[in-house]
């Protein structure tokens, strides 16, 4: 399953959204998920928000599911609601390799 997030943060909360990511990660590791990309924009025209993009990984939905569900994600949530203005969470799949190669 792969998953495209699009996450609004605060700029002035950063500190705090990187270290919920960090243990976002970390919980997300032990179902079998990863984040497997990121891309940050530049700040909006008032330099409040910004936007950061992760391609995120799990086996399935099952462990998806239990993921959002794991209390350590929960103890840190607090971080998360400091820090993120919206969460966009749309379902993809693998796409075209565009990959030109020598020659």
């Amino acid at each position: 399953m792969t998953l495209v997030v699009i996450l609004t943060v605060r700029c002035e909360a950063l500190d705090a959204f990187r270290a919920y990511e960090r243990r976002a990660a970390a919980v997300m590791a032990r179902y079998g998920g990863a984040i497997e990309r990121t891309v940050v924009t530049a700040p909006d025209g008032a330099g409040l928000t910004f936007k950061e993009i992760h391609i995120v990984t799990f086996p399935g939905e099952h462990a998806f599911s239990a993921y959002r569900r794991d209390a350590e994600l929960g103890a840190v949530a607090h971080l998360r609601d400091a820090s993120v203005v919206h969460t966009e969470i749309l379902p993809g799949e693998e796409g075209p390799d565009y990959h030109v190669g020598p020659g």
